[in-house]
């Protein structure tokens, strides 16, 4: 109270306050109705001072009220300011939050496909966008205050991490930087690298949630919560502990002693287990509404188990909007669809979509239509949609807090196989449970699964923070335009200066130290194995090179059989009949296509001839079961031959199951009685090795063979051989972190002058072009712009064959090859590949690999025949029918075709018919529901 305070106290507590409001932070805060937290205004003041600031906080804490102080303190200070996103949807939702407080004159949007006054003192992008201003030297950086860099801690993603570095490091030394990221567990190292590059950056570490957040586990009809609080410490629920542990043991103690088990006992069994069990997605909602735990999220990972959890809840009669709020649902809804032309609402599943959002249930993942998903956020924000099925990239940044969030697994597809989530995941996901400032607190429901280990959940949730790894590699386009603004020499210590160099510079301390540690091991190990008798290292390397010696002839016989097989599997011809000898397919097999053609063996896949490639031939079978499968060198391990031959009629369709079903019936008519032959074991080719020979001769000849404790000595001497082995890749990891960035840059510099795209501190003309590509395919664009291929392609075959250059398949190689465009587009798609393969072997030669993030990728045709026919004009029922796709696939690949018809625009030659076709080809699919989707 100010009555308390001494006259001096009053005093000093005025001037504090006539302080404060002379400062930009104080009108700010009258912007809000309600007070700023202590780390939010740490980080304002800090900006105000001139720092640039790194803020680590918890999903839904309010990171982004200091990345609205950045855009105060521009305008107030007549500067602009770039606030960056990772995600175009990001974007056009921070545009609008943004035009609403300041007005849509002083905000602007660029993310790509959208450009909205981008001339503005405030304009929200794309990371993308920025740094293609950066190396294009955009006039628009002219005044730049300040940049803002949402979800920077997505500068650990593999793919697209690198923008994100090339950016902090591109940026003008007068702007400064604010950082926003989920809470990392170094953020101390992350700001130390931007201290180093940026100059003087605060880093602001809050572990504070806003609102509470409690965990649960619901089994049957109980809700568990996860932790048992007590005044000294926090353990897993015992309850939770004894049902994993009962549930885990298949038979009761006394029966497992071989005792008869009591009927009391039994009861009590019986009473225990009927309570554990996963209760339904409909039974889920119905529990967290009786709890008033709605509105709530369902984190399930895979889009057609989103949109079955909205179907199982419609057929169960789960309504959970009253008649008002449908009514207001529909007109909202109705509003936001009205440019949508009626012909494309069934094929959109308009109505099944719409009967959802009326009863306040809905799916959200990237196959739905942009502006569904645009609709279900807002109606989900205004709580008239109260249950939502979701795929983890809503967790990314969207603006959808809910009450609880529900995790039906915890183990999800990460592109290659089935993964626990990590701790970090965890967080994100469960972040978005409880509203400031409507919620007291936020609730995370993991439902109850079969072999489910609280202690391992436990885990999980007390995690709080995740490391942020640099995923920066130097691209081609990357390359050229460093090299045009900085010449080599400079671009290599640029790059040097990257958040990866920087980390792994640090850890080499560690190995260095473990270095040392395995030296004194080493020491100790080599005196217990001395033997009197002789030098016994000697002796262990005559033993270990035998080893080595049969490890090898192993191999080679082992190559050699692989060999034989992949003959054996060329000379195969649609028709032939064969039994597979291993491998989930095992048994008859109907060759329909022997699959020979194509670079790494994946030709008839993606649709286009050519040589045999690495990998050996891929025959495309139909087996006595009825599956279609491409089989691989993997599942011959000997060699094999036709047992029958059979005509496949012409009507075959592989697609067709009653087609498979009568095919595969005669297969086993024809050839059911055949019986594999057994393959004779060939003799060893160790036996007759005469370097096998003679170094068992030396073994026996060497004194330490006699000695009595030979074996005693050997088991020391292959200790120090592992840990010698071991030793030896430290040394190597510690040369190979020191300048490895740089030295990637080498191979890429190497690469792109022997293809003549620089000249010493140069960029050719050919270059240049490159430099106004941007994409995972940017070399192999350049290389067809250069080559001509694309020259005289009409639009539509233009937009399919850049559709390769973007297009990636989700669910891993189609067996089926793709549908492809006819007339030209055919014959340059064919030789784009032909292109890649040139690339990838040149790649080879200079090291770099699209594993590593630097080689380009195969192009996937998948799209191209879906591009071809919406450029063309055909309409979207018999497009999305063609293409079996969903719609908002179909929406995102679109745009991103339009965009690299754009940068082909702008880049091929005037004298050409590229730039003007890809004009007309952007005119052609920018239509439809490809037009009206805001959201890319």
């Amino acid at each position: 109270m100010t009555e308390d305070l001494s006259p001096a106290e009053r005093y000093a507590a005025a001037r504090e306050r006539a302080a404060e409001q002379a400062t930009a932070l104080a009108p700010f805060r009258d912007m809000y109705d309600f007070d700023l937290d202590p780390f939010q205004i740490e980080a304002c003041q800090a900006l105000e001072a001139g720092k640039g600031v790194l803020v680590a906080a918890p999903t839904g804490s309010g990171k982004t009220i200091v990345g609205e102080f950045a855009v105060h303190l521009a305008l107030t200070e007549g500067r602009k300011c770039f606030y960056t996103t990772p995600i175009k949807a990001l974007s056009n939702q921070k545009y609008n939050d943004l035009a609403k407080r300041y007005g849509s004159d002083k905000v602007g949007l660029l993310t790509g496909d959208n450009s909205v006054n981008s001339e503005a003192p405030v304009v929200v992008m794309t990371t993308e966008v920025l740094r293609n201003m950066l190396y294009a030297g955009s006039k628009s950086l002219l005044g730049l205050g300040h940049v803002v860099m949402d979800e920077v801690h997505y500068l650990s993603d593999r793919f697209r991490g690198a923008v994100w570095e090339e950016v902090i490091i591109h940026l003008p030394a007068s702007v400064t930087l604010v950082s926003l990221s989920a809470t990392v567990s170094n953020a101390e190292e992350f700001g130390d690298w931007l201290d180093t590059v940026r100059g003087d950056t605060q880093v602001i570490v809050s572990e504070e949630r806003p609102v509470p957040l409690w965990q649960h586990v619901l089994a049957g009809r109980r809700m568990y919560d996860l932790f048992e609080e007590s005044r000294d410490k926090r353990e897993v629920n015992p309850d939770l502990v004894r049902m994993a542990r009962m549930e885990n043991s298949r038979l009761p103690r006394d029966r497992r002693r071989g005792r008869p088990q009591r009927e009391a006992d039994r009861e009590r069994e019986r009473r225990q287990r009927a309570r554990i069990w996963t209760p339904s997605r409909p039974e889920v909602i119905d529990r967290l509404d009786a709890e008033g735990l709605l509105p709530a999220i369902t984190f399930i990972f895979s889009r057609a188990g989103c949109e079955a959890a909205v179907q199982q809840c419609l057929y169960s009669g789960l309504r959970l909007n009253d008649n008002a709020a449908r009514a207001r649902v529909r007109e909202l809804v109705e509003e936001r669809t009205s440019d949508i032309p009626d012909k494309d609402l069934h094929v959109l599943g308009y109505f099944e979509w719409l009967e959802g959002l009326e009863r306040g249930i809905a799916a959200h993942h990237a196959g739905m239509l942009p502006t569904f998903k645009e609709v279900v956020e807002e109606l989900f924000v205004r709580g008239l949609v109260k249950a939502v099925f979701a795929t983890e990239t809503l967790a990314l940044g969207i603006n959808m807090p809910a009450r609880s969030v529900v995790l039906e697994k915890l183990v999800k597809w990460n592109g290659e196989q089935h993964a626990d989530i990590t701790p970090g995941e965890y967080t994100q996901l469960t972040g978005r449970a409880g509203r400031r400032g409507i919620d007291i607190e936020g609730h995370a429901v993991v439902l109850w699964q079969r072999g489910m280990d609280p202690g391992a959940l436990a885990g999980l949730a007390g995690a709080r923070t995740y490391p942020l790894r640099s995923s920066f590699k130097p691209s081609y386009n990357m390359a050229v335009n460093l090299v045009s603004l900085f010449g080599r020499h400079r671009s290599r210590e640029l790059l040097e200066t990257s958040f990866a160099q920087f980390q792994a510079d640090r850890s080499v301390v560690g190995i260095s130290r473990q270095v040392q540690k395995n030296e004194e091991g080493l020491a100790g190990y080599r005196a217990s194995m001395t033997c009197h008798l002789g030098d016994f290292e000697e002796y262990a390397g005559l033993r270990r090179q035998l080893k080595d010696r049969e490890t090898e002839l192993a191999k080679q016989g082992a190559n050699q059989r692989r060999a034989q097989a992949a003959t054996a599997l060329e000379r195969l011809k649609p028709g032939d009949v064969i039994h597979v000898p291993t491998g989930k397919f095992a048994g008859l097999a109907l060759v329909l296509d022997p699959g020979v053609g194509g670079g790494r063996g994946s030709g008839h896949r993606r649709g286009y001839d050519g040589g045999a490639g690495s990998e050996g031939p891929r025959p495309l079978v139909l087996t006595a079961q009825r599956q279609v499968k491409r089989l691989g060198p993997i599942d011959f391990p000997v060699p094999v031959e036709p047992l029958e031959r059979m005509r496949i009629p012409k009507s075959f369709n592989a697609r067709s199951p009653q087609s498979r079903r009568d095919l595969a019936s005669a297969l086993r008519t024809k050839a059911g009685h055949h019986v594999p032959e057994r393959h004779r074991k060939q003799r060893s080719a160790a036996a007759d090795d005469p370097e096998i020979e003679r170094l068992r001769k030396a073994i026996r000849q060497h004194p330490c063979h006699g000695c009595d404790e030979r074996e005693d000595h050997a088991r020391w001497a292959e200790r120090y051989q592992r840990l010698r082995r071991d030793t030896r890749q430290l040394e190597r990891r510690i040369e190979g972190r020191t300048n490895t960035i740089a030295r990637t840059f080498d191979r890429v510099y190497s690469l792109l002058s022997e293809l003549g795209y620089l000249s010493g501190d140069h960029v050719t003309d050919d270059g240049r072009v490159l430099a106004r590509l941007y994409g995972e395919l940017d070399l192999l664009a350049s290389e067809c712009l250069r080559e001509g291929v694309w020259e005289g392609l009409p639009p539509a075959e233009l937009a399919a064959c850049v559709s390769a250059l973007v297009f990636e398949a989700r669910n891993g190689d189609d067996a089926l090859p793709p549908k492809m465009p006819g007339g030209r587009a055919r014959a340059a798609l064919g030789e784009m590949v032909r292109i890649w393969g040139r690339l990838d072997a040149l790649e080879e030669d200079h090291r770099l690999s699209a594993a590593e993030g630097v080689g380009q990728r195969e192009p996937d045709l998948g799209f191209a025949w879906a591009a071809y026919r919406w450029a063309e004009g055909q309409g979207l029922d018999e497009v999305l029918r063609e293409a079996d796709m969903p719609a908002g696939d179909f929406v995102r690949w679109c745009k991103q075709v339009i965009d690299v018809l754009g940068q082909l625009a702008a880049a091929a030659p005037a004298s050409g018919t590229v730039a003007r076709n890809a004009r007309k080809a952007i005119d052609g699919m920018l239509r439809g529901v490809v037009a009206y989707s805001s959201v890319g």
